[in-house]
């Protein structure tokens, strides 16, 4: 290690003299309190230091101590079930410390070090292994068995592994190298979070993440191991829309990062997620989630920490062989901290004072994700995938500010949500008409999907697009001026809306929706449009057709419908709107 001491303090970042062989992205230790920093700049003998904690209080001529290291994350069984800040420093076990503030400088093992693990092997001494190769299980959680690998840089022969109850940091197996090397495998591993963990290579995404959202998973779905991003203004419903996507995505994994965000909604994040039960497993939902708390009173420069030790988790995982869902809330958080250090750097600013390097940044960021083969042994195929979900904050909801475009240009979802809807109280306010997804899922829909998905989704959307057009119309003319055709148009489009595309987050039920019950609302819902259709051409009344009991009291109520009693209700319900209709089958 070597010293040297502070020559320059301008919020978080610090400048330093002597650090001699320091390398780019070390971490360090500044001041008596031993903040923590990574270098972000070389310049002859001054170093420019990130740090990661406030730097009130720190004077010229302090010390500053070189690690030697980059900024790591211990990875191993333990991460589940717990709530880290953005340097992986457990915050419930700072707490029990410090009290509700916590102190400068303070660390605590990311991995409970005392907790012992019931390790069952899968391979036997003598097998040749290599990067990736699973040597044994864990049960992490009730619902996650953690898989034991041999680091991504270490191949050669197994010459001894043990089953038993073993602690992070003993020796469950030890590999020889073909130099003779003897390496001794733990259950963790240590890996730079900057840089990406190695897979055998990406695969093209084919299959969506069904997520229970009907809004999403109709209209905009986001391929298992790709990328969306949620802009909105404030109150939008970022937050809780991501909050649903933990809960009801068709993720094994979830690494939830609250990068910047209020500390009232991290709060409620952190109260409600150990209450709530997964509804793919029963369990309680943290037994597959890892929380990350960054919130906007922690230094600026620990929300970029926070994002790349989030997405070193996720891949973690999905070496395993697991699907991670990785959520990121809110990534403008992270852009006003790259804006603010590049300030203090005096580097020449780009657009709206962002650092000309924020593109290149988001994209490093975002793929990262992806559908992948992982390392295994020859003949093994273990697919996993990280899928990311940025929210971003626009100033005012403008789309078009730098954050917004520049997280477009690398994804391949686009959930756009509207200031409007919000308003109405209509949630998720994700707009049907401005949102969109450049992933293609047809075969798949056509494998895996419900009979007629794909008719059913293109009438709805059609039926969406003519109220569109009808409304600007309205607005010159008022709805009393249209004909009765199109006043039906305009009267189940406003169904479509109320009873299928709104969804709520609270609700036991309707959080979430399968595509079984998606495709059966989206029948009932055409089919009774037919019925309207008909009905108008017969003459009736359009009001007394709305009145009817059949849509106020029945397909008003039916995203509430019990998993159990769906298919019975939607048959029953379908056969009464197409009697009315006086015709034999019905929509689709």
């Amino acid at each position: 290690m070597t010293k040297a001491i502070v020559t320059r303090v301008a919020g978080p970042v610090v400048e330093a003299q002597g650090l001699e062989g320091a390398r780019l992205y070390d971490v360090v230790r500044v001041g008596h309190a031993g903040l923590v920093g990574e270098i972000i700049r070389l310049d002859g003998p001054i170093t420019t230091v990130q740090v990661y904690e406030d730097t009130a209080g720190v004077a010229v001529g302090e010390p500053v101590e070189a690690t030697g290291a980059p900024l790591v994350a211990q990875l191993g069984p333990g991460l589940l079930e717990r709530i880290y800040d953005g340097l992986q420093r457990p915050l419930p076990e700072l707490a029990a410390m410090d009290g509700a503030f916590l102190a400068r400088g303070r660390a605590a093992p990311p991995l409970p070090l005392d907790r012992r693990w019931a390790f069952e092997p899968v391979v036997a001494s003598g097998a040749e292994v290599g990067p990736g190769t699973i040597l044994g299980t864990v049960q992490e959680s009730v619902s996650i068995v953690h898989r034991v690998m041999v680091p991504p840089t270490l191949r050669g022969r197994l010459v001894a592994i043990q089953a038993g109850d073993f602690t992070v940091e003993e020796t469950v197996a030890v590999v020889e190298d073909k130099d003779g090397t003897r390496h001794e495998i733990q259950m963790r591993q240590f890996w730079p979070v900057r840089i990406r963990r190695p897979v055998q290579g990406k695969i093209s995404p084919r299959e969506p993440l069904i997520t229970g959202m009907r809004v999403i998973d109709t209209f905009f779905p986001v391929a298992r191991g790709g990328v969306a991003i949620i802009p909105g203004g404030f109150g939008t419903g970022k937050t809780v829309t991501e909050h649903s996507l933990a809960k009801g995505a068709a993720a094994d994994v979830v690494v939830y990062i609250g990068c910047g965000e209020r500390g009232n909604e991290m709060t409620e994040v952190i109260e409600d997620f150990p209450k709530l039960d997964d509804p793919r497993t029963g369990n309680p939902l943290m037994a597959r989630t890892v929380l990350i708390a960054n919130t906007s009173n922690m230094p600026v420069a620990a929300r970029e920490a926070s994002i790349y030790t989030g997405i070193t988790m996720a891949e973690y995982y999905r070496d395993m062989g697991y699907d991670v869902l990785l959520l990121a809330d809110s990534t403008s958080r992270w852009g006003e901290a790259l804006r603010e250090i590049s300030g203090r750097l005096e580097e020449m600013p780009g657009e709206e004072g962002y650092p000309a390097y924020l593109g290149s940044r988001l994209a490093d960021f975002y793929e990262r994700a992806g559908l992948v083969n992982c390392l295994a042994d020859e003949g093994e195929k273990r697919v996993g995938s990280v899928t990311v979900v940025g929210a971003v904050s626009p100033p005012g909801g403008d789309f078009s500010e730098p954050m917004t475009q520049n997280s477009l240009r690398v994804t391949g979802t686009f959930w756009a949500l509207d200031t409007t809807l919000a308003r109405s109280r209509h949630f998720p306010a994700i707009h049907w008409l401005t949102s969109y997804t450049l992933y293609d899922f047809e075969e798949w829909y056509q494998k895996n999907a419900p009979g007629g998905w794909a008719e059913l989704v293109g009438d709805t959307m059609a039926l969406l697009q003519n109220e569109a057009e009808l409304q600007e119309v309205v607005q010159l003319v008022g709805p009393d001026a249209l004909p009765p055709a199109q006043q039906a148009i305009l009267a189940l489009a406003r169904m479509v809306r109320e009873d299928y595309l709104h969804q709520s987050a609270f609700d036991p039920i309707d959080y979430h929706c399968s595509l079984e019950k998606s495709a059966l609302m989206l029948r009932i819902l055409l089919t009774f449009y037919q019925r309207v259709a008909l009905g108008v051409e017969r003459g009736e009344a359009l009001r007394d057709m709305l009145a009817d009991p059949l849509k106020t009291e029945e397909i008003a109520r039916m995203k509430y419908w019990e998993r159990e009693t769906v298919d019975a209700r939607g048959k029953d319900l379908l056969g009464r709107i197409t009697t009315k209709l006086g015709i034999v089958g019905g929509q689709g």
